[in-house]
């Protein structure tokens, strides 16, 4: 080093630092940075470069896209022509039509789906009683409260739904009320306060097909009253205490019992008088001041509690076989009709669910049962209220 000055020194001094600043300026400047500013300078580089090529590979990417959006349509134009064929198609098969014959025929595609409107019946059904009937499932069947089937035919039962057998034809009226068959001298205001029902009712229940301006019935003409309602003639077996009452068996038939009987009472808690606890037909309504149970010909009858038995045997009046017994201090009176066999007999003590027949379909049945009352100082008590449940 100790040379080189001396060299230096030994040239004019002009001349010096002018091959000074030509060959050595820049690494002068570059070395007069510190190291963190050198870091800093080549950093800015680095981002620079970075950026530019971005710049270049984006722009690169956006040609190649341009390029395959002009190609594409070319490749699937032929495949869009094709499409319109099903429209040719739908063409050529109306060629019998001119231009004005095919606006005007338009062709209507069938719906195998048509949808029927839930209209209300007007008219009235004729029925056929068949095995197994009750008036309580036949107006069940047709939606229509039991008592519009009683009136509807009081001429064949009476009122009375034992009354029904098999192959009996019944009338069905399509709403609650009264058909009423229309008589000589008859209004409608009369008539519908018979029933207690609104005279525009009657007239204008579409079923009975009156002109609404001149109404007009005829004599013998069935005419539905609309919410009509009536009393029953109910016939039913009455009471029979166990105390001598007079009862005449050519009224009530040869099972009916004299009287004057003492024994046991009742305790006022009820067991099912059969195995089965179910309904088949009738329930308690007001033309049936009964239930009827469901069972098989020949199943056992059980006393419901104890008591002295007032009625054994054949009764008429549609009954058939029957038991009645007197529950005493109690006050209440239990019935069982429609059996097969009777095995107690007149002012017999029996215990509760003591065996006292057996059940059938005798009297005015359609089929097996137990048809059982149950009675209160002499008034109807719907049996459901004091059996347990089933």
């Amino acid at each position: 080093m100790s040379r080189k000055i001396a060299s230096d020194e030994s040239l004019p001094a002009d001349q010096g630092r002018r091959g000074a600043d030509a060959t050595g300026g820049d690494d002068r400047q570059l070395t007069a940075l510190s190291a963190p500013e050198r870091l800093m300078v080549t950093g800015a580089w680095l981002i620079a470069t970075s950026l530019v090529l971005c710049v270049v590979f984006l722009s690169w990417q956006m040609r190649i896209t341009a390029q395959a959006a002009w190609t594409e349509p070319t490749a699937t134009l032929p495949q869009q022509i094709v499409l319109p064929t099903p429209v040719q198609t739908a063409v050529v098969e109306l060629p019998l039509f001119t231009q004005n014959e095919e606006r005007a025929s338009i062709p209507r595609l069938a719906s195998l789906h048509t949808i029927i409107p839930n209209r209300p019946r007007q008219e009235v059904v004729d029925y056929t009683v068949s095995i197994g009937d009750s008036v309580f499932g036949i107006a069940s069947k047709y939606n229509i409260k039991p008592e519009t089937v009683l009136w509807a035919n009081y001429d064949i039962l009476k009122d009375n739904p034992d009354t029904l057998s098999p192959g009996m034809g019944l009338k069905i009226p399509p709403v609650d009320g009264v058909l009423y068959q229309w008589k000589e001298g008859d209004t409608f205001e009369a008539v519908a306060a018979r029933f207690e029902a609104k005279v525009e009712d009657v007239i204008n229940w579409p079923g009975n097909k009156f002109d609404l301006v001149e109404p007009k019935a005829e004599p013998g003409q069935w005419v539905m009253i609309p919410g009509g309602h009536r009393e029953f003639q109910q016939w039913i077996v009455p009471v029979i205490p166990r105390g001598r009452a007079g009862v005449s068996k050519s009224v009530y038939g040869p099972g009916a019992c004299e009287g004057s009987y003492d024994g046991l009472n009742g305790s006022g808690s009820f067991i099912w008088p059969t195995a089965s606890h179910r309904l088949s037909g009738n329930d308690y309504w007001s033309g049936h001041l009964a239930i009827d149970i469901a069972a098989g010909i020949g199943d056992p009858v059980y006393a419901a509690d104890s008591g002295v038995v007032v009625f054994a045997g054949w009764s008429t009046g549609g009954y058939g076989y029957m038991v009645m017994i007197d529950h005493g201090a109690s006050g209440y009176t239990t019935l069982y009709a429609h059996l097969s066999a009777v095995s107690a007999s007149c002012g017999q003590s029996v215990v509760q669910g003591q065996y006292i027949g057996a059940t059938g379909s005798t009297g005015n049945s359609t089929g097996s049962h137990l048809h059982f009352e149950v009675r209160y100082l002499g008034g109807f008590v719907n049996p459901w209220y004091v059996l347990p449940p089933p």
